[in-house]
Parts: structure tokens; C-alpha cells; sequence
């Protein structure tokens, strides 16, 4: 995925069963953001971040939207131990992620592993990537602010 991509339109299944499409936000921004594995800290601080943002981020227009590869009762749990008020893709078969390009080769410790890179895509409401935040730029604790910052 890049800057004036389109995001798809079936985005997934998130913590409640629900189906996420891109067309339910049109007419709104979007925080499409990519996050290994719930419940990490790293994760955690990420998902708090922008849950203590959220009020902020819609009086801009923007909804948020989590995606990772874990099960959707493990997204329910991280959503309910969090109180995080928004939704929480399921991607078990890592489609969406491969889609975005979050899904691929990294390093950590020294090992490289294939999964999950944490990724912030900022989109427009017609569903078109305006920005994106890569890996080596996020801050999981400031997340929110970090967003506030590109688009205020």
C-alpha cells in the first residue's frame, strides 16, 4: 500500500463479529493502524494511546480502526481488558495485512521472524492513503499525539 492507494473494501471481521468495510467510513478519515500482537506492551501502550486520543481524533473526522492477526476472542478480551472503544480486525489469514504491506520480514533482538509490522496508515474519506507512519517512526506510548501532530 502507498500514498494515493485505495484501501480495500472488505476490511475484516473485527472483535464483536461485525464486518468492517471501507464504505462504512465514507465521508470520514480514518486511523488504520497495524500492530503485532494484543496484549504486548508495546500494543497495549499503542491501543491506549489512541484510545485516550479518540474523542480528539473524531472531532477531526478520523474513526479508528485496529488490525492484527490474532482471533477475534483475543481481540475481544484485548478490547474489553483495555476499554478500547473501536474496532479490532481479526486478520487470521493475514490478508489484509499482506494487502496494506504490514505483513512481512523484520527484526527484533537480532532474529528476523515474518509477521506483523507495526504500521499507521492515515486515510481520507473516499478510503485513500494520505499518509503513512512505517515502523521506525512510531512511538507506542505517544502514538496519538504522533497523529495529532501530521494532521493538525
Amino acid at each position: 500500500m502507498n500514498i494515493g492507494d485505495k484501501i480495500p473494501e472488505v476490511l475484516g471481521i473485527d472483535q464483536h463479529g461485525n464486518l468492517i468495510k471501507s464504505s462504512d467510513y465514507r465521508g470520514r478519515k480514518i486511523v488504520l493502524y497495524t500492530y503485532p500482537k494484543a496484549n504486548t506492551p508495546g500494543c497495549t501502550a499503542e491501543a491506549c494511546s489512541l484510545q485516550a486520543h479518540k474523542a480528539e481524533l473524531e472531532a477531526l473526522g478520523y474513526a479508528i480502526i485496529g488490525v492484527s492477526k490474532d482471533k477475534q476472542e483475543t481481540q475481544m478480551k484485548f478490547a474489553s481488558m483495555q476499554g478500547l472503544e473501536f474496532p479490532l480486525i481479526a486478520d487470521t489469514s493475514t490478508e489484509l495485512l499482506q494487502t496494506l504491506g504490514s505483513w512481512g520480514e523484520k527484526v527484533a533482538c537480532g532474529r528476523k521472524t515474518i509477521g506483523t509490522i507495526r504500521t499507521t496508515y492515515l486515510v481520507n474519506e473516499e478510503g485513500v492513503v494520505e499518509r503513512i507512519i512505517g515502523p521506525k517512526e512510531i512511538k507506542t506510548k505517544i502514538h496519538a499525539e504522533q497523529i495529532l501532530g501530521v494532521i493538525k
